[in-house]
């Protein structure tokens, strides 16, 4: 099949610039709110990410009184969580890890039905390319911290390969898409809607997480504010319970309303939603034990320094809203 033309290349790369120059603007203009929110006095600050169910929330205006800012990617989120600059936010599987390996402080308070094919391995078409060990002594990108980072764990152990046969280079959206491209590296792990952006005539999806991953979208909270605005929380998470499921039961609807505040059309909006959309859900015990094999799947690698507790960072207390 043909290479995508130049002029949509550069769109997709202008597109992926910009989604990363304005998360770097929103934990800018969110930061200077903190001690307010902190005591109760301003808006709940909301970190989320292009696409995560949280984007539903601000399209639809549906919690008028919160306070947005966007980021490209989760690591970037828990940065925000770090330094005091958001109260909530919505990630994948790994940034929780990561974060709890800096000793970020955070509660893990709300999660999601796995979301397999939502992230992918893309590779070109004309390389040749048909299965993950094909990609021995292959160059693969992917955004470190990031829930694709788990991805490759599971597929480099699936395939009986580690590591070492394979050439990692971790760059954010807004880089992997042009080093993709311009068949700087042999294969992108990726994440919708940047996935459904680059489906491109020529490009092949290699594997998604099935069977592998269950990349689920988990919702973290600063301690203080689940201790100090226990109330507020569960409001806001009650809103969002109720738009995820409005967005489920009306899905043309959905999308509609998501293309605009994506920037991307609404046929790519539409695909993307369709496997990537899930209801949300309470964590349970269980979850905390899916989180923990992955944070010591991560550790024994030596990707993040251990021991890290992450199923202590669960807390249930807002469940009842998610079930």
């Amino acid at each position: 099949m043909p290479t995508p033309p130049r002029s949509l290349r550069r769109l997709a790369t202008a597109l992926f610039t910009a989604l990363s120059l304005v998360a770097v603007g929103g934990v800018t203009g969110c930061a200077d709110d903190a001690a307010d929110a902190q005591a109760g006095k301003g808006p709940l600050r909301i970190g989320y990410q292009r696409f995560g169910g949280l984007s539903l929330v601000k399209a639809r205006n549906a919690a008028p009184d919160a306070q947005w800012s966007l980021f490209e990617s989760g690591p970037a989120l828990t940065e925000a969580l770090k330094a005091g600059a958001i109260d909530i936010g919505q990630v994948g599987e790994a940034p929780p890890v990561f974060a709890a390996a800096a000793r970020i402080p955070f509660s893990v308070i709300g999660t999601s039905a796995p979301v397999p094919q939502g992230e992918a391995v893309l590779v070109k078409q004309s390389s040749g390319l048909k299965t993950f060990a094909d990609l021995r002594g292959r160059t693969v990108a992917l955004n470190k911290g990031s829930n694709v980072h788990w991805l490759l764990v599971r597929l480099l152990a699936a395939n009986n390969m580690t590591l070492k046969d394979i050439n990692v280079r971790y760059l954010k959206p807004a880089e992997g898409r042009p080093a993709f491209d311009n068949g700087q590296v042999d294969a992108w792990i990726i994440w919708d809607p940047y996935f459904a952006l680059a489906e491109q005539p020529g490009v092949r999806v290699l594997a998604d997480a099935t069977g592998l991953a269950s990349n689920r979208e988990y919702v973290l909270a600063s301690p203080e504010v689940v201790r100090d605005r226990t109330d507020d929380v569960r409001a806001f998470l009650t809103t969002y319970r109720k738009v995820t499921d409005w967005g489920i039961a009306n899905p043309a609807e959905r999308a509609t309303v998501l293309a605009p505040e994506l920037k991307i059309p609404l046929d790519v909006t539409t695909r993307a939603l369709a496997r990537s959309a899930r209801p949300l859900a309470p964590v349970t015990p269980a979850v905390g034990v899916e989180l923990q094999a992955i944070a010591d799947g991560f550790t024994t690698l030596d990707l993040v320094p251990g021991p890290v507790d992450i199923a202590g960072r669960v807390d249930d207390r807002f469940s009842a809203v998610f079930q």
